[in-house]
């Protein structure tokens, strides 16, 4: 029993470690990091490739988080007992607005609802927790790309065609490309109908030091609300996102 204990929490200190790094780990990194035998290391590394729990990049030599590794962080977000705090942080944001509001996090190739505050305005579009939006013509989606790793972000933007959901929807790479210039530059992302016509949304990074670990968002009609209007209330966006940063923690 001790040594299936003491195995666990090596498999799941090197978990912790690719987790938290902003870049592929090699096996170099991670040997020097957890201070255990380079076999041991690349032993157990291959036990949590094979579980899904890390990738193996192309070249062999790093490691990234794995598609399993990747929903138990989106699961354990849902069910979190922090949920409720931050669900009031949405609740007193949309008082305020007056619009829809919720926070999302990346979830592979696409973005997850993990919460939603809606208007009481009638005419709005329901998005329920867990509801999934492609990254490339969402305000969240294009947020999150602008924040990811280059090499990261050409894999997922050359692993298939964009689809064009209205006639403002950025199908070109290069076009998008410029887009996330500038959403990185601004420190906030806009959806000018790029998803739903006659809907805009407005996000802002949830940031742990430099990496957007999650946003918040708005959602308006834009008979409601123009860009315009939605960039009026970026301050007050941004100081919820540092509340809503608050309640992940240190080992967001």
């Amino acid at each position: 029993m001790k040594d299936e204990s003491s195995a666990a929490l090596r498999a799941l200190t090197l978990l912790e470690q690719v987790a938290q790094a902003e870049h592929p780990v090699s096996l170099a990194a991670l040997t020097e990091a957890t201070g255990l035998p380079k076999p041991s290391v690349l032993r157990i590394l291959s036990r949590l490739v094979d579980a899904g729990m890390l990738l193996r990049e192309p070249a062999g030599k790093s490691y990234v988080s794995g598609p399993r590794l990747s929903a138990l962080a989106r699961d354990t977000l849902l069910n979190s007992p922090l949920r409720g705090e931050r669900h009031r942080i949405l609740d007193s944001l949309v008082d305020e607005i007056g619009e829809t509001c919720n926070c999302t996090m990346l979830d592979g190739d696409e973005v997850i609802y993990l919460d939603r505050v809606e208007t009481a305005w009638p005419l709005r579009v329901n998005l329920q927790s867990g509801s999934r939006v492609p990254l490339h013509c969402s305000a969240s989606g294009k947020l999150f790309l602008a924040h990811m790793r280059r090499e990261a972000r050409e894999r997922l933007l050359s692993a298939a065609p964009l689809p064009r959901y209205t006639p403002n929807t950025l199908c070109d790479v290069a076009a998008l490309e410029r887009e996330l210039r500038t959403i990185k530059k601004e420190g906030a992302s806009f959806d000018r109908e790029e998803f739903l016509l006659g809907i805009v949304c407005m996000a802002v990074p949830i940031l742990h030091g430099s990496r957007a670990i999650a946003a918040v968002a708005l959602h308006a009609p834009l008979a409601r609300l123009s860009i315009d209007g939605a960039r009026a209330w970026l301050p007050r966006m941004q100081e919820a996102a540092r509340a809503l940063a608050g309640t992940y923690g240190p080992q967001a």
